[in-house]
């Protein structure tokens, strides 16, 4: 069986060697027992399924959430030679007719479709005449409520234990809490399944916090460094998202936007155009990701603050799947944070409001922690790292200031509450801190604030630190910031604080390094030592290629296999099959055309 996969990795899909933990999974699976996988996004979950259908006759029927998924999948594996085909409702009735022909032929190796077909009149009978061998559920947390993608049609997958008692079942999910394992062995009714969890470290992933104060600035900056990369920006709106790729489009970088409120058609042909590398950006709310399987996406901006580190990590790992170095910035200041903790207060019941505070403290702790933020989101999906520094985030490649801003929490607790019990009025964070630096501005002397006690009591920081600080202070809750004045308010903690004279301690702000991008081991020096013309040129026939073929670029090659190329420089058939990523499908259909465009860049610069 050992040598039957390897061998069928490099025929099919052009591999020497697996990635963590896939053999024992393709091994479970292929000896007929139920398995339960969680692997990182970009761990390989869909090979663990796909592999085994080459190995063995018969259907393997997978079940996929998203109609964009599907077509994906099935453009990658076309690609690589592999029958394969979905139903759904993008189909026309004569296409489903077609191929549901060719599945009573047993032409097919792999079958996907939505759980809602299960429920479809006649559906099953026909899968019981189509020679089922396994079933593999992705996305497979979506089956539990307390996934953060509940669907509750994955319910109906059950029913196929009840049709195809003898079958195995392979459930695949990127993360998962003890809790939503448990529901997804329940409700699929797995049979003893084998567990495999895989280590969420995404060494390629290079983890950034940034002090948003011009966000706008900032972000024009971060995506200028990057002009010629995919990135997705996360915002919290709608109008966000729009605003955003607007005033990004007009300066130069082909942007769109994905939101729910879009017009169906239009946020499909904004997803294709960014998957089809036709635009660079896509400003997105949540609602956008779970369908993506583009590997190139060299980083992902969160905007405004997630609600929890799941959701975070999730929306991270779309960022680098195909193993190169990557960024995952978060642009946060302590007014996200009064921001999420108003719209918790809204939520009427009282388990559920609790919980979602919970949620936002632990993000609101890995926005603020001054150490490695790898072992800060290992030890939230209770996993140990094994080093003192990951040397791949910003806590770690450039440790912060640490500041013991005690007695500077006292001054600025206590101008807040000297502000209000002057004026009977609330003030912004920014007039707060002119009145500890003693500036004179119009509204200071206005309000008569240059006479209270806290005038130029803060002049040993900077305005920057001071608003580090007062972020720290919301972050912490001792303060916080009405929703719609973006006044700030003493809390109950905060009183307690200025009373107790309570340890705080802040960071000094740090600046957005304009012209720094992910680098790291292997895959850093990989990039370091291409030739730029020829990865240039090769994008270019990938992509030119792609668009005859009706594909994404990334179907015909990743930028992780064009990189391979560009170092490697293979000139014969021979040397280009040896490139990972090339199988004996894609050898016979672009070894030619590689190759002899390798051959002219080369001569050109000889």
């Amino acid at each position: 069986m050992t040598v039957g996969l390897d061998d069928a990795l490099k025929h099919h899909f052009g591999y020497e060697s697996f990635r963590p933990l896939q053999r024992e999974i393709c091994e479970r699976t292929l000896a007929g027992e139920d398995v339960l996988a969680l692997l990182p996004t970009g761990g390989g979950k869909s090979l663990c399924y796909q592999l085994p259908a080459m190995l063995e006759s018969g259907l393997t029927l997978v079940i996929s959430p998203l109609i964009a998924l599907m077509k994906d999948q099935v453009d990658n594996l076309s690609a690589n030679g592999i029958a394969s085909t979905f139903l759904n409702s993008s189909l026309t009735a004569d296409e489903a007719a077609s191929r549901m022909a060719r599945l009573e032929r047993g032409e097919y190796r792999l079958l996907y479709v939505a759980p809602e077909r299960l429920a479809l009149g006649g559906f099953l009978v026909r899968l019981a005449r189509w020679n089922v061998q396994r079933i593999a559920v992705d996305e497979a947390h979506c089956v539990s409520e307390w996934g953060h993608d509940f669907r509750p049609d994955y319910r109906r997958i059950a029913v196929l234990r009840e049709h195809f008692p003898d079958v195995p079942m392979l459930a695949l999910t990127a993360t998962a809490t003890d809790r939503v394992r448990a529901d997804i062995e329940q409700f699929l009714a797995l049979r003893k399944p084998h567990r495999f969890v895989g280590s969420f470290n995404r060494p390629n992933l290079r983890y950034s916090v940034f002090e948003k104060h011009d966000a706008w600035k900032q972000i024009l900056a971060w995506c200028t460094t990057r002009a010629t990369e995919s990135g997705i920006i996360y915002t919290q709106s709608r109008a966000s998202a729009e605003d955003l790729a607007e005033r990004l489009s007009a300066n130069g970088i082909p942007a769109l936007p994905y939101h729910a409120g879009l017009d169906p058609r239009r946020r499909s042909k904004n997803q294709e155009l960014f998957i089809r590398d036709e635009i660079r950006v896509i400003c997105a709310t949540i609602a956008f990701g779970m369908g993506i399987d583009k590997p190139n996406v060299r980083y992902v901006v969160h905007y405004d603050l997630p609600k929890n580190v799941e959701g975070y990590y999730q929306e991270t790992g779309r960022a680098g799947r195909d193993g190169l170095a990557s960024d995952c910035a978060l642009f946060f200041s302590g007014g996200d944070a009064a921001k999420q903790r108003h719209f918790i207060r809204q939520i009427s019941d009282l388990d559920e409001r609790e919980q979602a505070d919970a949620l936002l403290r632990k993000m609101l702790d890995f926005a603020g922690t001054p150490f490695c933020r790898r072992s800060f989101l290992l030890r939230y999906f209770g996993e140990t790292y094994g080093a003192d520094t990951c040397s791949n985030c910003d806590n770690c490649l450039s440790p912060p200031d640490r500041v013991d801003g005690t007695l500077g929490a006292q001054k600025f607790l206590s101008c807040v509450y000297r502000i209000r019990a002057h004026s009977g009025f609330s003030t912004g964070m920014n007039h707060v801190v002119d009145v500890l630096l003693g500036t004179t501005t119009e509204k200071v002397l206005e309000r008569g604030h240059d006479a209270l006690s806290t005038f130029g009591i803060g002049t040993e920081y900077t305005k920057a630190e001071w608003l580090a600080l007062g972020g720290e202070l919301l972050r912490r809750g001792y303060v916080e910031q009405e929703a719609e004045h973006r006044t700030l308010l003493l809390t109950p903690e905060g009183l307690r604080a200025l009373k107790e004279q309570l340890p705080v301690e802040f960071v000094k702000p740090r600046a957005v390094a304009r012209g720094k991008k992910a680098g790291k081991g292997k895959a850093a020096a990989n990039i370091a030592s291409q030739d730029t013309d020829l990865f240039e040129a090769l994008r270019r026939l990938r992509k030119g290629i792609a668009d005859e073929q009706g594909v994404p670029p990334y179907v015909v090659f990743s930028d992780a296999t064009l990189r391979e190329m560009t170092i490697h420089k293979p000139t014969s058939q021979t040397a280009f099959r040896a490139i990972s990523g090339v199988g004996d499908t894609k050898l016979e259909r672009y070894g030619q055309a590689f190759v002899a465009e390798i051959l002219r860049v080369v001569s050109v610069n000889v």
